[in-house]
């Protein structure tokens, strides 16, 4: 969902897809990575621990994760404010404490941003091409703190929605150069907007860690890159739209830098290439993107989905949105091991903050 939200409390979490489908099977909880206490737990983690720092690259190797031929099992959370307080000294224990206590809960992958465009508020990308180095070193100090920690790092790109600049920012950035744009969505098509967003992919690839002497795109730290945190495109349900960005970005994310993996950032609703599917989506909600098709584009190496039942279903009954959301994991979790032959993330979930009943327990 969209993380301008200040009222919704979102419980993220980041699960492999075979750790899913145990968990549906069993109907179990999952156990902590360093669950118990004896001696064959000790050993199990301190194995974990010396995979993680003998590692590497992270690849995807059917439906699985490996990292160094290894298999990696993921279990992590989103940190979307971490380059925001890294770009500040005086706010960077922040960045330390979390990733601490990450590193204590045996968590091995976070999702963060590597981007803020426009504004005031420290951003990244102040106009187009022209960056502000401390939001930078922010950057710079959370992979360096994350590869202390042998924690892996999702960076995403760019943001469909408002919050943080997004692709609203890049077509009014067009339109101060004289492009008639009559839509957000033009950010997909037009080509100013396209050159501007491929500029800020160049020059983050390429970026060399003040802290690490590693240039982002040879850093093991870094899991993969995220194309848009939730892309949608009203303006053309067919899915061709989408289809054609994403292949034209991602090629050209690997054409930088083959190293990494890439994913969308997409929620996982079904399009047009399996119809029957749609079905499975929210109220048959369809936003222009196509889990299938898009994820089938050869420089997508995994898939993503996210799920907020009691946003995407207001009004129904807890037990109904249970269901749905069983079903949503069910159905993604087998086309991705079937028809795409790729690995899935859960990259997000939640519960609002504002639904009748809604507590935390520390």
């Amino acid at each position: 969902m969209a993380i301008n939200n200040a009222q919704r409390l979102t419980l993220t979490l980041i699960v492999s897809c075979l750790s899913l489908l145990l968990a549906l099977a069993a109907s179990a909880r999952l156990p902590s990575i360093h669950a118990g206490a004896g001696d064959d737990e000790d050993a199990a983690a301190g194995q974990e621990v010396q995979r993680r720092r003998a590692g590497g690259f992270a690849r995807a190797s059917g439906t699985r994760f490996t990292v160094g031929g290894r298999p990696f099992y993921s279990n992590g959370f989103n940190a979307y404010w971490l380059m925001y307080m890294g770009s500040n000294p005086a706010d960077r224990s922040k960045v330390i404490d979390t990733l601490d206590q990450a590193s204590r809960l045996g968590a091995t992958l976070v999702r963060a941003m590597a981007f803020n465009d426009g504004g005031s508020n420290r951003p990244l990308q102040i106009t187009p091409g022209v960056y502000n180095e401390d939001t930078f070193l922010g950057l710079d100090f959370v992979i360096a703190e994350a590869k202390k920690r042998e924690i892996y790092l999702i960076l995403s790109l760019v943001n469909n929605w408002p919050a943080f600049g997004g692709k609203r920012q890049y077509v009014q950035w067009a339109r101060d150069q004289g492009h008639f744009l009559g839509s957000d969505e033009d950010f997909f098509t037009d080509g100013l907007t396209q050159r501007f967003y491929m500029n800020h992919i160049k020059r983050v690839l390429t970026r060399v860690n003040n802290f690490t002497g590693v240039a982002y795109k040879d850093e093991p730290t870094i899991f993969a890159w995220e194309l848009m945190n939730e892309p949608r495109l009203q303006s053309d349900l067919s899915g061709k739209t989408m289809q054609g960005w994403v292949t034209l970005m991602s090629a050209y994310v690997k054409s930088i830098d083959p190293n990494h993996m890439v994913e969308i950032g997409l929620e996982g609703f079904y399009g047009e290439s399996v119809p029957d599917r749609k079905k499975l989506n929210p109220n048959n909600y369809t936003v222009g993107t196509d889990f299938i098709s898009n994820n089938r584009i050869p420089t997508v190496d995994f898939a993503t989905i996210h799920s907020y039942p009691d946003q995407w279903m207001s009004g129904s009954s807890n037990e109904a949105q249970v269901e749905f959301m069983q079903k949503w994991m069910a159905s993604h979790i087998a086309d991705a091991a079937k028809e795409l032959q790729k690995p899935l993330l859960v990259s997000e979930f939640g519960w609002s903050s504002r639904s009748n009943g809604y507590t935390v327990t520390a």
